[in-house]
């Protein structure tokens, strides 16, 4: 275990709970926060404050001017310089805590690098955006038996569970199907309020903290919900969930890792275009999805598909079928992104 400063840490393991063995484990624990936006800047922010002693941090994005309201880890010089958010974030936690060891991954999380990207940590946590990386993610902890903690944040409202694989209910029990596309609203269409990401992302980070030092009494089967605007805050039993399973926690069954789901991107020959297949085909309410990116500029639509202009130079033609093209671009991880941030799964 790596050593840590009593003096430093010492208001921490005055709490009970934690202790000094609790710090202890702190030091020589690793976690992987998958996503660094508003939520996974406050995780990993919260952890190596807290002493944590290894942190890999996975994010495919920049930060955008957009962001600093809500992405507690980047500031206006990483946005003009446009670092990515992995590399921006892992400079601004080394001068937090120089003892921790951060480690910032530049990636989209995919099946393919799945083993790679969550493999060797002790805990996950999700910062992601989108339910294509969620379940990847839970289907990894559950194969390989690592917990992991789900959170999400939209508008006012936030989510968290703790999965510990075999004993509590996982994200399939929750989600059996993930939505089709354009179902959900998204942090893009619907938007979101600071304090709503920090509240979330501090509640994830604790119970991070409850893993490692082994407080799991009581910890999962359950999902906090909150809605910040209206100050309700409720817990919701998930036990019955757990006690039966689902086909991924108990059956082994991991479509999302072994790539039998999933979104498939590929550029279009002769185009500055991707084409992106739906995590799920099936029907989009293209007059529901119109309606949302209204909001970004002038939107097309028809019986067939809706198009809209997202962002300066990126278009976005969303199909029935939930297929989409984005043109403008002939990155493929980029036009995930871009269908995962304004249309969602």
């Amino acid at each position: 275990m790596t050593a840590f400063d009593p003096e430093r840490y010492s208001r921490q393991v005055r709490f009970t709970p934690l202790g000094p063995e609790g710090q202890a484990r702190l030091a020589g624990a690793r976690v992987a926060v998958v996503g660094c936006g508003a939520l996974g800047s406050v995780v990993a922010m919260t952890l190596v404050r807290a002493g944590l002693g290894f942190v890999r941090i996975i994010d495919r994005d920049v930060p955008e001017l957009s962001n600093l309201p809500r992405q507690v880890l980047f500031d206006e010089a990483d946005v003009a310089a446009g670092v990515p958010k992995a590399a921006a974030a892992a400079a601004h936690l080394s001068r937090i805590n120089s003892g921790a060891k951060i480690e910032p991954v530049v990636a989209d999380l995919t099946p393919t690098n799945a083993e790679t990207l969550l493999g060797g940590v002790d805990v996950i946590v999700d910062g992601t955006d989108n339910f294509e990386a969620r379940f990847i993610v839970n289907e990894y902890a559950c194969r390989h038996g690592i917990p992991w903690v789900y959170g999400g944040a939209i508008g006012a409202e936030g989510r968290v569970m703790t999965v510990l694989p075999g004993t509590t209910a996982c994200l399939r029990c929750l989600i059996p199907e993930p939505p089709a596309p354009g179902v959900m609203p998204t942090c893009d269409t619907a938007g979101i309020i600071g304090p709503t990401a920090v509240v979330v992302g501090a509640i994830e980070a604790a119970e991070v903290i409850k893993l490692i030092v082994g407080a799991t009494v009581g910890l999962g089967s359950r999902l906090l919900a909150c809605d910040l605007w209206e100050g309700v805050w409720k817990t919701i039993d998930l036990s019955s969930l757990a006690e039966q399973g689902c086909a991924t926690c108990r059956g082994g069954d991991f479509p999302w890792l072994e790539g039998r789901m999933g979104t498939q991107a590929a550029a279009i020959c002769g185009r500055d275009a991707v084409q992106v297949a739906a995590a799920r085909p099936g029907a989009v309410d293209l007059a529901a999805l119109a309606a949302r990116l209204q909001a970004f500029g002038a939107v097309t639509a028809n019986p067939w598909l809706v198009r809209a202009e997202v962002e300066p130079g990126i278009q976005v033609s969303v199909f029935a079928d939930g297929r989409a093209i984005v043109a403008g671009t002939r990155d493929e991880s980029k036009a995930r992104a871009i269908v995962a941030r304004y249309v969602g799964a």
